[in-house]
């Protein structure tokens, strides 16, 4: 072969060989420039399936491009002979630079974040590589991060299933597109197991989590320069990957932050709903990390130093929410209420850090240890407990457990009334307190013993109100309407009760009726709210619903930001922020938001709807098509827990249209129609899901119907990307005018 032109490429030297064919150097005689050929072997180009499934992988892999993506530049035949032409690169593979040892933790972080940038573009076109390793990300000269053979790695186990399963040494490395100095030995069965996620492991469907996993793998072996799974044969190694957590970098390698012991963890997690859900949510986390390097935040965790048992690191404390042991669904709402205020209740401790209840609720109703907690949210206490309901009875169990031992430091059971809960909220936040040595203050001591109501049925009602809030849709504002409005008959000086009331009358006027009284009844419910002086940030959230319906979305974003400086896990804060930025055209700070949106959304799925359509207004369809994947990850979620949620459903739809699903989009968008035929949100969304099937007839239909139902707002509609298509068209010009010069 070498010497011989083929086509127009003039082949000068072997670059290397392994299980799909041999790679050349050759130089393009038309352009002039130097390239690498992937010849394949006679049996795959001669088997005509493969051989053409081959095609529309490597097709789908040169559709990329990113700049840490090794150039697919073209799949030809010349003869009998198939090959790819591809990009050459001049520098090492990763697997070389490791064997050298471990990376500095810059470098760790600068090529993570490359590779993790890569699959983020990858993924968010439907490609997934499942073949990630060492072997397979190269690094040029430069320091820029390549990685090789997207795409293909997937036909080349296919190729080599038989031998993976039967043999622990098999040569299964893909020869890649580098010089000959830079080639690695062909590798083994182990090379390529080790890397493997679970759900690979068990033969199981894969999707992007999977990279995401291996990708993991692949950080710990940088940050270490050993392997996380380890073994002398493939069933050790498999045993590892599936029942066995890696010793934690930190142990390993005293000089790393924790925090990257932390987002290597979460990425190795067995289970991947509970694994990062997209590439994007690790590029952020390596990013900040990198940030707070760089910006001194980290310096004492990185000096491998534990800080004094007194500073705010070492008195963090995860709420799990309480375990449901009356077996009733209609209790959760109780159970989730309690938990959550007892999250708030010591987040009124300053010398308490408490995390977020999105952060915890990934592991509400899972069997995990306290320790397993602490390890993945960098949690230094735990709070577990459980909650039975047996008519006005209560019985709460409470246990703070030491997350690095697994040690519990107070347990206590309350047999109370259901009159008695604050007083047990308030004990169990006192005793945290005095078992972690903190001293509370006088005015610490005040705020924990204030309760926002004296009557328990008025307090039932409230919670029961904001669960049916939290789904924004027209039967369900009613629902909580009447429970507001019963709570507050209970007890009329109920702050709290006053300030949902207002905030569901605000949000039914701009929804659904744009009637004045709407806004009169939420104006005099906020009055009432602060009669008595209060300014709770759940005041301030329901006085920003009114300005923004009002369309005063500049004043409503500032108000909104003011509640959430106070408690970032204000209920719909933040969902409310987003769309009054959105309204406003500010979809940059929208998106600038994201993470911490996010982060502090808990089961409110509705924050995710204005970054959606902030990533769609601002062009970034990469990003949107990522974020669409999380996206459903959401909404399926929220489906599981509340199936009769029609609003889950219709925008769960959206996204499954958007990518290609148009079958399960139609079916998830008939139920929600069926479930709320005269919902106006139902129908606005259903007209996004018949313009993401191209479906203008229907999606004028929709639309009408929901401007009919009594959704007015042409700001939004107008700049809804999901809509664009409609722009133009006579009735969609009526109902929704564009504003007047």
């Amino acid at each position: 072969m070498l010497g011989r032109t083929i086509s127009h490429y003039h082949i000068t030297s072997q670059l290397g060989e392994g299980g799909m064919g041999v790679v050349y150097e050759a130089e393009d005689t038309n352009l002039g420039r130097h390239v690498a050929l992937k010849f394949l072997t006679p049996a795959m180009a001669g088997d005509e399936s493969l051989l053409q499934r081959f095609q529309r992988e490597a097709r789908a892999a040169s559709s990329l491009n990113h700049p840490n993506i090794c150039t697919i530049h073209g799949i030809e035949q010349f003869e009998s002979e198939h090959f790819i032409v591809m990009e050459l690169l001049d520098g090492e593979s990763l697997a070389d630079r490791i064997r050298r040892g471990p990376i500095d933790i810059d470098s760790v972080l600068t090529l993570g974040v490359q590779i993790v940038d890569a699959l983020e573009s990858a993924h968010s076109k439907g490609i997934v590589h499942r073949d990630l390793k060492p072997a397979n990300i190269f690094v040029t000269s430069r320091g820029q991060a390549k990685i090789l053979d997207f795409g293909l790695a997937k036909i080349d186990k296919m190729a080599n299933m038989g031998r993976l399963a039967m043999a622990d040494k098999a040569n299964s490395e893909l020869p890649t597109a580098v010089r000959p100095k830079d080639l690695t030995e062909a590798g083994s069965t182990l090379g390529t197991v080790s890397y493997m996620s679970p759900e690979q492991a068990r033969g199981q469907v894969t999707d992007a989590r999977t990279d995401l996993f291996s990708f993991g793998t692949v950080l710990y072996q940088m940050a270490t320069g050993i392997l996380p799974f380890q073994g002398d044969t493939s069933a050790v190694v498999f045993d590892a990957i599936l029942n066995r957590d890696p010793t934690p970098v930190s142990q390993l390698n005293a000089s790393l932050p924790l925090e990257l012991s932390r987002i290597i963890g979460q990425a190795l997690e067995k289970d991947r709903d509970l694994r990062y859900q997209s590439a994007t949510d690790l590029k952020t986390a390596l990013k900040r990390l990198k940030r707070d390097l760089v910006s001194g935040k980290h310096a004492a965790e990185s000096s491998g130093v534990r800080r004094a048992a007194s500073t705010l690191q070492d008195h963090s404390i995860a709420v799990l929410y309480f375990e449901n042991l009356s077996g009733m669904k209609e209790d959760e709402y109780l159970r989730d209420g309690i938990t959550e205020d007892i999250t708030t209740e010591l987040s009124k401790i300053q010398g308490l850090k408490t995390f977020s209840r999105a952060m915890v609720l990934a592991y509400r109703d899972k069997s995990v240890t306290a320790g397993q907690v602490g390890k993945e949210l960098g949690a230094s206490y735990v709070l577990v407990g459980s909650l039975r309901r047996a008519g006005a009875r209560l019985r709460i169990n409470a246990q703070l457990v030491d997350a690095a031992t697994d040690f519990p430091l107070w347990s206590e059971r309350y047999d109370r009334e259901m009159k008695d809960v604050f007083e047990v909220q308030d004990e169990i936040a006192q005793k945290i307190a005095a078992a972690l040595r903190i001293t509370l203050s006088p005015q610490e001591q005040q705020a924990l013993s204030a309760k926002p109501t004296e009557n328990m049925q008025a307090y039932d009602l409230y919670l029961r109100g904001r669960n049916y809030a939290r789904r924004v849709g027209r039967q369900d504002l009613l629902f909580a309407l009447q429970m507001y409005e019963n709570a507050v008959s209970l007890d009329p000086e109920f702050a709290l009760a006053h300030a949902g009331l207002a905030n569901v009358c605000a949000q039914y006027y701009y929804h659904f009726e744009r009637q004045q009284h709407w806004i009169d009844r939420a104006t005099a419910a906020t009055q009432k709210a602060s009669a008595n002086g209060s300014d709770a940030p759940e005041i301030q959230c329901a006085e920003a619903w009114v300005i923004f319906a009002e369309g005063r979305y500049d004043e409503a974003a500032e108000k909104i930001r003011l509640a959430l400086s106070r408690n970032p896990d204000l209920e719909g804060g933040y969902y409310l922020l987003g769309r009054a930025l959105f309204s406003a055209g500010r979809y940059q700070e929208v998106v600038d938001m994201m993470d911490e949106a996010l982060a502090h959304a808990g089961e409110n799925y509705n924050t995710s709807i204005p970054i959606h359509n902030s990533l769609g207004a601002l062009g970034k369809k990469d990003a949107l098509n990522n974020y669409v994947h999380r996206e459903i990850a959401l909404y399926e979620e929220g489906l599981k827990k509340v199936p009769e949620d029609a609003r889950v459903r219709v925008l769960l739809a959206g996204n499954y249209a958007r990518q290609g699903r148009f079958e399960e989009a139609k079916r998830e968008a008939d139920m929600a129609m069926a479930l709320r035929p005269d919902d106006s949100m139902i129908l606005y969304n259903a007209a996004c899901v018949y313009c993401a099937m191209n479906n203008v007839s229907d999606a004028l239909i929709a639309i009408k119907k929901a401007w009919e139902s009594g959704y007015r707002d042409p700001i939004w509609t107008r700049q809804d990307p999901d809509l664009a298509m409609l722009h133009g068209d006579p009735v969609f010009e009526r109902l929704y005018p564009p504003p007047k010069a």
